[in-house]
């Protein structure tokens, strides 16, 4: 028997043949050509056949997989518009007279170096978009197609990491779970893996050897681990944890459309934590209860440049209009630190965690933050939306903020422009200053989110983003517990509700602290919702109440 490790992306327990996906190489050949106007002629006609493909294939992921995962194709098919690629290839046609092929490989291996360097992973997850959309433009003009699974039944397929445009093309009826050698958390491969909910592993070094193909395997998508060739003990083990697995989601498909309520009364709200509105067929599917955090810097991450108020008012809408008037809880712009964006023109810092970021731009830059919030309200009228400002520090950036909302609101007025006027106002609490001083922010606002993440490594002093911090940031920490604790009691003293919108909400060892602690809304991956809402529905608040905030609290 052979183990392998990775990082768990989807839980699961998955057995089967491997099938080891390997996509052939589109090997360039650099040629010499005569008449740079012929080939970018041919390179347009290439251009257009693809563009021709991504909308058969966004037709097809329709079907399948919903609309909101089968915009990835529209995007693409934006790629191919975009001018700056473009030019980048007839200028390279143009110079050096070469062929389509090696104009379009250089311009990838350009395009995708610059996405990587980004600081933002988000950003460096689309280099693999850059990849996929130029690695059809050589197949077009070199003749060549893409393949899918080439098996009878059904496979754990593994791979380097997968395309969009690769795994919309295969059979779902045949995946059983996936495995990558490369990927992050956010590729498209565990997105797929999420929203189909099978096993997935990303990270598995030495997965993608050909020697396993077609060997017997079991995937155990909670600890992330790979078994080929697995021994009687280890199938033994694993055949039992697979129908226990079974047996426990049967029991959580049932808790679809029960409310989330306490033995003895208490409701907590169960909402979903998304990054674009490809994540809502995922929202649905799971039963959220609304969106507790819609972060819309996607808008400007996935931009050259930014984003106009038509384009941001457009995402709001499409998010609004699907959740049904199910809140919609959308954060204003949260950039800096570890998300950078090169148009932004952000002067470097030594330490841009506490440097200008998040609410600190958009009160340095009000016109980029007046943009936003006009899309914002023009789209209230589609949904019930509440928009919540990050990074709040200090009571007079509330005020600030406030104020601008009054001039966004007035120029909407006079020009006619019909906006909601039950949008509820929160802030998150990421610094301990904000955690402190709840009791007076609460007075300008309807809601909190605790963003437990941030709140963590500030008060921690331990920066999250480094691997080596380990137990010296502990998010179960009582000091982090009695932040908590504090902004739930300021703030329903003043009537403001609490969520809590960080990975802390997803910890079932702690859901029982969060309800003896009365917090009202917890917002999640879409996936933790049923497990969560089971918690809640067999928890008696007033049984473990005193014991719980006297380990913590007291």
């Amino acid at each position: 028997m052979i183990t392998i490790s990775g990082k768990t992306v989807c839980a699961g327990v998955a057995f089967g043949p491997v099938f080891v996906f390997s996509r052939e190489e589109s090997t360039i050949k650099r040629r010499h050509i005569e008449s740079s106007e012929e080939e970018i002629a041919r390179f347009e006609k290439a251009r257009e056949k693809a563009i021709e493909e991504l909308g058969m294939l966004y037709d097809k992921a329709i079907a399948e997989v919903g609309e909101a995962n089968a915009m990835i194709f529209q995007i693409h098919q934006m790629m191919l518009e975009d001018l700056d690629y473009i030019e980048s290839i007839k200028n390279i046609i143009t110079d050096q007279l070469i062929n389509a092929e090696t104009a379009v490989g250089q311009t990838c291996d350009n395009f995708v170096q610059m996405f990587r360097a980004m600081d933002d992973a988000y950003m460096r997850e689309r280099s693999a978009d850059v990849k996929d959309v130029s690695e059809r433009l050589i197949k077009i003009l070199s003749g060549k197609d893409k393949g899918g699974i080439v098996s009878d039944e059904p496979v754990i397929i593994v791979a380097d990491d997968l395309a969009p445009s690769e795994t919309v093309q295969f059979d779902k009826e045949k995946i059983l779970a996936f495995v990558t050698e490369g990927g992050s958390t956010s590729s498209h491969t565990s997105i797929l893996a999420r929203m189909m909910n099978i096993p997935a592993i990303i990270g598995a070094k030495g997965a993608l050897d050909n020697d396993f193909n077609g060997k017997q395997a079991i995937i155990d998508g909670f600890t992330g681990t790979m078994y080929i060739d697995p021994d009687e003990e280890t199938i033994t083990k694993m055949t039992a944890k697979k129908k226990e697995v079974e047996e426990q989601n049967k029991l959580l498909q049932q808790l679809k459309g029960k409310e989330s309520v306490t033995k003895d009364g208490h409701h907590i709200e169960l909402c979903a934590n998304i990054g674009n509105v490809l994540d809502i067929g995922s929202v649905l599917k799971n039963d959220a209860e609304g969106i507790g955090l819609f972060r819309s810097e996607f808008l400007y991450l996935e931009s050259n440049d930014y984003p106009s108020e038509d384009v941001q008012f457009g995402a709001y809408k499409e998010v609004l209009s699907k959740m049904i008037n199910k809140r919609v809880i959308i954060r204003t712009l949260d950039i800096g630190a570890d998300k950078q964006v090169d148009y932004f023109n952000m002067p470097k810092e030594e330490n841009p965690a506490m440097g200008i970021r998040a609410i600190r731009i958009c009160l340095q830059r009000p016109d980029v933050f007046k943009t936003q919030l006009r899309a914002l309200y023009r789209a209230s009228v589609f949904g019930k939306l509440a928009i919540m400002f990050p990074m709040i520090a200090s009571e007079w950036e509330v005020l600030k903020v406030l104020e601008i909302i009054d001039e966004v609101k007035a120029e909407l007025d006079s020009e006619g422009i019909a906006y909601s006027k039950n949008i509820e106002l929160g802030c998150m609490i990421e610094t301990p200053a904000a955690a402190v001083t709840s009791d007076i922010l609460s007075k300008h606002l309807d809601f909190f989110s605790i963003g437990t993440n941030d709140l963590t490594q500030y008060t921690l002093a331990a920066d999250r983003q480094n691997p080596d911090i380990g137990e010296f940031c502990d998010t179960h920490h009582v000091a982090i517990l009695r932040l908590i604790n504090m902004v739930v009691q300021n703030a329903h003293k003043n009537g403001t509700w609490v969520g809590i919108c960080g990975e802390l909400g997803a910890d079932l060892e702690l859901t029982e602290t969060f309800l003896a602690i009365g917090v009202d809304e917890l917002s999640v991956t879409p996936s933790a919702i049923l497990p969560i809402r089971k918690k809640v529905i067999e928890t008696d608040v007033s049984e473990i109440k005193d014991k719980v905030l006297s380990k913590y609290l007291m």
